[in-house]
C-alpha cells in the first residue's frame, strides 16, 4: 500500500510525485505524523504501525508499560525460535521545533530539488524505523526466512528519557519473553564517507548543588555568602574538567589515538536559582549541571571528588541527583565476537568503513545493555551533517534508500548467527 499522496495530519502539504520511490513516500508519510513532545500524537503512530503490520503480515503486540505509554512489537518468527532473537529498536517520538527557524514546515516532509527531505525526525530516528520496515518487506518479498526470530520494537518516549518506556519495559516479564540476544538501535549521521557505530554510551548525571549562606543587605560586605560558594563550586567543576579534557587533547597530539566527544567527560552548567531582589543577598542559591561521563571513568571515585569539591566550596554545601546512571556495560567490537563479526563482515562486504565510538549523549540502548544484552547504535547515514534536534533537520532520499539496502544485508547476517555455546 502506498501512503496517501497528501500525507496525514498536514493540510496543504507538498504532494508526493507519482514516480517517487514508494519507500521514500512511506518515509515522508511517517514524518508527517506529529509525534512531537510535549503532546505527541501517539494514536497516529499506533494506527500507522497497525497498517504496516497488516501489510507485512506480521503479528503486532501492544504493551502498555506505563499509563499512556504503549510499546508496539512486530515479530517475524524464525525457523529456530529457540535461539536468542534479534531486536530492531526505534522510537516514534520526536523533540519540539522552533518553526520560525525552519525553511519549511517541520512536519510537511518537504523534499527540495536535491532530494533533501526536511522534517523533524528525518535523522532522529524515523528514517531508521522505515528502513527496518522496508528491509523486512524486501526480504519477505524474495522469500527469505530468518533462522533467529526478529522483533521490530517501537517505543514511545526515548526523547524524554525513556523512563516510562524502555527503562520500565526491560524490567517486565514481557520483555524477557522476547529472548533477545542482540539489539540494533539508533546512531548518528557522519559527514564523511564513514559510518559511525556506537558500542557504549556516556552516563548522564544531572546534579543540583545547594549553596546556603549568610543573607544581608546588598550594600554591605557579608562573608560566607551563597554566591561565593556557588562561584567556587562552578570553578571546581567546570575549570577542573576543562583542564582535564585539554590535557587529553594534548596527549592526543603525541599519539595515534583519536579522542571523540564520547571519550571525555563534559560538564555544563544549565540552571541557576536564587535571589529575590537586587538589594538582598540571598540565603541560598542552587546551581545545576549536566555531566556526561564515559564508561572508562571510575564513577565512585568521581563522585568522591564532587563531595570533596562541595566541602571545599564552603560550609553546608550539598548536592543531589535528578538523574544518575551507573551502568558502564559496553558491547564487544572484537572480531572474535559472533554478533560483531556478523555485523561488521556484512558491512565490509558492502565496502563500508566503520568508525567505532562511545555515544556522546543517551539512547534507549543504555537500558538494553544494562540488562546484559549487547547493543549497537547504528544509523546508516554517511555524507550527512549531524542535525538531530537542530533546526532544518533533513536527510537526503538517496542516503535514506541506501540505508534500506544496508539493513537488507545486516539483518540476515545477524539472524543467521549460528547457535552460541549458551544456546546449545
Amino acid at each position: 500500500m502506498l501512503p496517501d499522496k497528501d500525507g496525514p495530519g498536514v493540510g496543504g502539504g507538498q504532494s508526493f510525485p507519482e514516480d517517487e520511490d514508494p519507500s521514500v513516500s512511506l518515509f515522508r508519510d511517517y514524518l508527517r505524523l506529529r509525534t512531537v513532545h510535549p503532546e505527541p500524537d501517539y494514536d497516529a503512530a499506533l494506527r500507522f504501525l497497525d497498517r504496516i503490520a497488516e501489510e507485512l503480515e506480521l503479528p503486532l503486540k501492544k504493551i502498555e508499560v506505563f499509563p499512556g505509554r504503549v510499546i508496539s512489537i512486530m515479530t517475524w518468527e524464525g525457523t529456530n525460535p529457540t535461539l536468542k532473537s534479534i531486536l530492531l529498536n526505534s522510537h516514534t517520538d520526536v523533540v519540539p521545533v522552533y518553526q520560525e527557524h525552519w525553511k519549511y514546515d517541520a512536519f510537511s516532509a518537504f523534499k527540495d530539488a536535491e532530494g533533501n527531505i526536511y522534517a523533524r525526525g528525518s535523522q532522529d530516528m524515523k528514517c531508521v524505523t522505515i528502513q527496518y520496515i522496508q528491509a523486512v518487506r524486501r526480504l519477505k518479498a524474495r522469500g527469505w526466512k530468518p533462522t533467529r526470530t526478529l522483533h521490530l520494537m517501537f517505543v514511545p518516549d526515548e526523547e524524554v528519557g525513556g523512563y516510562k518506556g524502555m527503562e520500565t519495559f526491560v524490567k517486565q516479564p514481557e520483555f524477557h519473553k522476547l529472548n533477545i540476544g542482540f539489539a540494533l538501535d539508533e546512531g548518528l549521521a557522519n559527514p564523511t564517507d564513514a559510518f559511525t557505530v556506537f558500542y557504549g554510551e556516556r552516563n548522564p548525571w544531572w546534579i543540583t548543588v545547594h549553596c546556603p549562606g549568610s543573607p544581608g543587605h546588598g550594600s554591605r560586605f557579608v562573608e560566607n555568602t551563597a554566591a561565593e560558594k556557588l562561584v567556587l563550586i562552578c570553578t571546581m567543576l567546570l575549570v577542573n574538567k576543562a583542564v582535564e579534557n585539554r590535557t587529553k587533547g594534548k596527549c592526543q597530539l603525541n599519539t595515534s589515538e583519536c579522542f571523540t566527544l564520547g571519550d571525555v567527560t563534559t560538564v555544563n552548567m544549565t540552571m541557576v536559582k536564587g535571589g529575590v531582589a537586587y538589594n538582598v543577598i540571598p540565603a541560598e542559591m542552587d546551581v545545576s549541571f549536566d555531566l556526561r561521563i564515559p564508561p572508562t571513568v571510575n564513577l565512585q571515585e568521581f563522585e568522591r571528588q564532587i563531595k570533596q569539591w562541595c566541602k571545599e566550596a564552603g560550609e553546608d554545601v550539598t548536592y543531589d541527583f535528578a538523574q544518575k546512571h551507573m551502568n558502564q556495560n559496553i558491547t564487544s567490537t572484537d572480531e572474535s565476537d559472533p554478533w560483531w563479526n556478523a555485523f561488521s563482515a556484512s558491512c565490509k562486504e558492502m565496502n563500508m568503513t566503520l568508525k567505532k565510538e562511545i555515544f556522546p549523549a543517551a539512547t534507549d540502548s543504555r537500558f538494553i545493555r544494562a540488562v546484559g544484552i549487547p547493543a549497537i547504535g547504528f544509523s546508516p547515514m554517511n555524507r550527512t551533517p549531524i542535525l538531530l534536534h537542530d533546526h532544518n533537520e533533513y536527510l537526503n532520499e538517496q542516503v535514506f534508500l541506501k540505508g534500506i539496502s544496508v539493513y537488507e544485508r545486516i539483518i540476515p547476517a545477524l539472524a543467521s548467527v549460528a547457535a552460541l555455546p549458551n544456546e546449545a
